[in-house]
């Protein structure tokens, strides 16, 4: 009874929180990318020249991505976002699914109530709500992304690397778990992984030649398409020293602190390459901190680190970060006059980053989707 009454007050806080969070958000980026798609399929357009009128914003995804996306171009934006909204809480689901059994099993929570309430704290995480209520692909990514490591990565299979490199096709910042199979020398799933991503792009280049030439010559330099470094929701290494008194250097120090912060994942990865699992959790945390621009509903790639600390001895860490990261917090900081501890209180998600880098267990077997808790060794 007691779960019972827990669930209805999740399922309330739940979709409380994912509203209050689309009255902010509004699916912005479905809109731009229904509009743009139109404005390509329908219109005849060339897509990296489509603008959301009123702002800067355009389509940023490889011509790939707008060959998924292209059903957009025939349904009404209402509808795009109810199936992005579909899409994302069963995704949502699926990452649940495949990452917190053993907890789940653990505590006896393995049964219908036990996996709706672990879903609706997936679904309140703010990444999440955020990714929603933008209409975002990034919950999407990282099922396929987590899969492909799970059942084809951990377990040798011929196909290993394709749900990877298709995600590397559709948005580029997956492509640090390609990073990840040289890092631990899984040469067969790294030339799938590079064949897919690869023939992916090439099908787009032969189908779009013209959107092809222009993405990858000028759309994905163009940094005015994605927004301002500064900005309080780039919580990664960059947008935390963009919001410094640091201009003249900023750069330079940026450079330096993701030479680092590889040196440090490529240690810790490399000394457990039999753990696959932590390997997913690790390089998803480095992909928030290392890339130029990581918005807070990107930082859904943090889900595995979190989800490991909770299961292997560390739930302090994976506690907070949840808890902290789901609290809204951080937009305190957002407008002037700003409280106090800004460098803190503003940089939440990339402060909580860098702990998962040093202190995510890793080191076990448990590489698949199996229970299993052998010894953590590092």
């Amino acid at each position: 009874m007691k779960r019972i009454v827990t669930l209805c007050v999740l399922a309330s806080i739940t979709v409380g929180a994912i509203v209050l969070t689309g009255l902010r958000n509004e699916f912005f980026d479905s809109k731009v990318y229904h509009g743009a798609i139109q404005y390509w399929f329908r219109d005849g357009g060339m897509v990296y020249d489509f603008l959301r009128p009123g702002t800067p914003y355009g389509f940023t995804y490889p011509p790939f991505a707008g060959l998924v996306m292209s059903p957009m171009a025939y349904l009404p934006i209402l509808i795009v976002a109810i199936i992005a909204t579909l899409a994302t809480t069963a995704a949502t689901a699926v990452v649940v699914w495949m990452l917190a059994r053993p907890i789940l099993a653990r505590l006896g929570w393995d049964d219908r109530i036990g996996w709706a309430i672990a879903i609706c704290l997936g679904l309140l995480f703010e990444p999440v709500r955020e990714t929603i209520t933008f209409g975002q692909v990034n919950m999407l990514l990282l099922a396929l992304v987590t899969a492909d490591m799970l059942f084809g990565v951990a377990r040798g299979r011929k196909w290993a690397g394709v749900g990877i490199g298709i995600a590397v096709a559709i948005k580029l910042t997956p492509g640090v778990f390609i990073l990840y199979l040289l890092v631990t020398r899984r040469w067969r799933a790294l030339l799938t992984s590079i064949g897919s991503a690869a023939g992916a792009t090439l099908l787009a280049g032969a189908l779009f030649p013209d959107e092809s030439r222009e993405f990858w010559t000028s759309a994905l330099w163009d940094t005015n398409r994605v927004g301002l470094l500064y900005y309080l929701s780039n919580q990664s290494e960059r947008g935390l020293l963009a919001r410094l008194p640091i201009d003249v250097i900023e750069s330079k120090v940026w450079l330096v602190c993701v030479i680092a912060t590889l040196a440090v994942w490529a240690w810790r990865v490399g000394r457990s390459p039999g753990d696959v699992v932590g390997g997913l959790a690790l390089t998803g945390v480095l992909g928030c901190l290392i890339s130029p621009v990581t918005w807070i509903h990107h930082c859904v790639w943090l889900i595995p680190a979190l989800i490991r600390c909770v299961e292997l001895g560390r739930p302090y860490l994976g506690i907070s970060g949840y808890v902290l990261m789901t609290s809204h917090l951080t937009w305190w900081w957002e407008k002037r006059p700003r409280p106090p501890l800004e460098l803190i209180g503003g940089n939440i998600y990339v402060w909580f980053s860098l702990a998962l880098l040093i202190w995510t267990p890793l080191g076990t077997r448990r590489s698949s989707g199996v229970h299993e808790s052998d010894k953590i060794i590092a």
